[in-house]
């Protein structure tokens, strides 16, 4: 099962002008006040607002800046995380005994810590990432294959995330396939000419 380390926080603030009859909606205190929207929220198809959605998450200036902040959000200092690592892991539990067979951190090292000014010269073992939780996974016969929730830039690859695979019985990382972005949907498992191939969106 994945699981995360990291706390979820929110925090409150009161709404600029007539945005909302809700006297507190979540903000951070002396940011500029900005409505961010998620997939399908507020507009239909045909609206002007989602041609415009669908025209800036084409840009090429965003889709190549900086990775996002790892999914630590306001719980850091300088740019690091407050709680100490694995930052998200993949677990096996024995449901007979109710006991963790084994765990393993899960993802590569965010980019903001691996990169961080502070830690420079440091030997920053894999920390796995935030967000692992909401990832889903595929087993099957020996293996538990799950993509990274976060998308990151290393040497060995450009921004985008890995469909990794574990070995079933120990967790041991056995393979990993370079995707362009984070895993935004569940893998799955399929059969092609007589052998079983696995993707993930």
């Amino acid at each position: 099962m994945p699981a995360g380390n990291t706390p979820g926080v929110r925090s409150l603030v009161a709404p600029p002008g007539e945005f909302s009859d809700i006297r507190y909606v979540q903000g951070i205190a002396g940011q500029e006040f900005r409505e961010i929207l998620g997939p399908g929220d507020c507009c239909a198809a045909g609206q002007a607002r989602t041609a415009e959605r669908a025209r800036l998450a084409r840009d090429p200036a965003r889709a190549n800046a900086s990775p996002p902040a790892g999914g630590f959000g306001g719980l850091n200092v300088e740019g690091l995380p407050i709680t100490k690592p694995p930052y998200g892991v993949l677990a096996a539990i024995d449901l007979d005994k109710g006991q963790v067979k084994w765990q393993t951190p899960h993802g590569d090292t965010p980019d903001q810590v691996r990169n961080h000014p502070a830690l420079k010269g440091m030997d920053i073992p894999k920390t796995g990432q935030a967000q692992t939780s909401g990832v889903g996974l595929v087993i099957t016969k020996t293996l538990v294959i799950m993509g990274d929730p976060v998308a990151t830039t290393t040497l060995e690859h450009p921004r985008g995330g890995m469909l990794r695979a574990y070995d079933k019985a120990n967790g041991r990382e056995v393979g990993a396939v370079y995707m362009p972005a984070a895993q935004s949907g569940n893998p799955m498992t399929y059969m092609v000419d007589g052998s079983n191939t696995s993707s993930s969106r």
